[in-house]
């Protein structure tokens, strides 16, 4: 089994896909989610579905990033952030307003269940909440 970790995806799904085949990615391997799967390119919505979907059928760890953070306080409190939106905030934002509720509850489901860290036997991988955006 091998242990593959994958950070900053930023809504980009293909590259996502791209990264998956060069890998050559099984379903014996473990692949821990470093965050940032939102914010930069105008695929976050497609990006949140691709990995939940993957999380059925693959040994997955999630862990939040600060994009995610940010994304998840916008769909709970419709809360804006210039900040944000300048650093790719805004490409979620239009992405998002062609996403049903249903799907926007499932997505708010899986940003909930994220977690700050993850620890296996030699690495601590974590979130760093202190973020500037």
């Amino acid at each position: 089994m091998r242990t593959l970790v994958i950070g900053d995806i930023h809504g980009g799904l293909r590259a996502l896909h791209q990264i998956m085949e060069r890998a050559k990615v099984t379903s014996n391997d473990q692949l821990i989610f470093l965050g940032d799967y939102v914010d930069g390119w105008s695929q976050s919505p497609d990006v949140l579905d691709f990995l939940i979907e993957l999380n059925q059928r693959q040994n997955c760890i999630f862990i939040r990033g600060n994009h995610d953070d940010l994304l998840l306080s916008w769909l709970n409190e419709n809360k804006d952030n210039l900040m944000w939106y300048k650093h790719g905030g805004e490409a979620t934002v239009l992405a998002y307003t062609k996403v049903s509720d249903a799907v926007k509850k499932k997505h708010v489901e899986f940003l909930q269940s994220l977690s700050n860290y993850y620890l296996d036997e030699k690495i601590v991988y974590s979130f760093m909440r202190d973020s500037p955006i």
